[in-house]
Parts: C-alpha cells; structure tokens; sequence
C-alpha cells in the first residue's frame, strides 16, 4: 500500500521559514511525479508545486514562486518543500501527493494526512 506522511510544520512569524518533508513507503520516488497541496481555512486544495520524474521540471504556483522550493532524495526516497519568506495568506494543511505517471500533468490519486503551517506575528 502507498504510504505518505508529512512533517516540519508548526507556527512561525512572518518572514520565517519551514522546510516540510514526505516520507514515500512502498513505492519508488524516481517512478512518478511528486507534488505539494495545501488547503487554507474555508478553502478547497489548491497545487503548490510539483516535480517531474521523467525530466525533473519544477512548476510553482504565482503566489509562490521565488519562494517556495520542491526537492526530492530518491535514494531516501524523501519529497521536500522549502518555504521562505512565509507570508499570513500561507497558513493552511500542507499534503504531500503522489500523481499516477511521471509528468505533473498525469491524476493524482494519493495524498498524506497532511502538517500544519501557521504564520501569525
């Protein structure tokens, strides 16, 4: 069975940063593309970011680009999200997700639980 689970979330001030990590079990990183969600209070799930296994191209969403950064560790079979520059409006449950092929474009079918960002003064 496909197993994700996030972790480094937690409240931080504005300006701050995170790095949020996803623990892959039982299927392999370099076979499929790899990407972040996060859901805001009230709102529905939106794409953060995503890396490609077949070329590892990244895509960012507007409202994060130059801040956010996606990595991955294939032989430890780790997703990472490094958060900069954290802003109020980035509060929300971060998800980890596993798409069916190897191209962002491909449908995603698994996700995490999820960690909890908090940015607030």
């Amino acid at each position: 069975q496909v197993q994700l689970v996030e972790s480094g979330g937690g409240l931080v001030q504005p300006g701050g940063s995170l790095r949020l990590s996803c623990a892959a079990s039982r299927f392999l990183l370099d076979y499929y593309a790899m990407g972040w969600f996060r859901q805001a209070p009230g709102k529905e799930r939106e794409g953060v970011s995503c890396i490609s296994s077949s070329d590892g191209r990244t895509h960012y969403a507007d409202a994060v680009k130059g801040r956010f950064t996606i990595s991955k560790d294939n032989a430890k079979n780790m997703l990472y999200l490094q958060i900069d520059n954290l802003k109020p409006e980035d509060t929300g449950v971060y998800y980890c997700v596993k798409y069916l092929g190897n191209v962002c474009t491909s449908e995603y079918h698994y996700w995490g639980q999820g960690t909890q960002v908090t940015v607030s003064s």
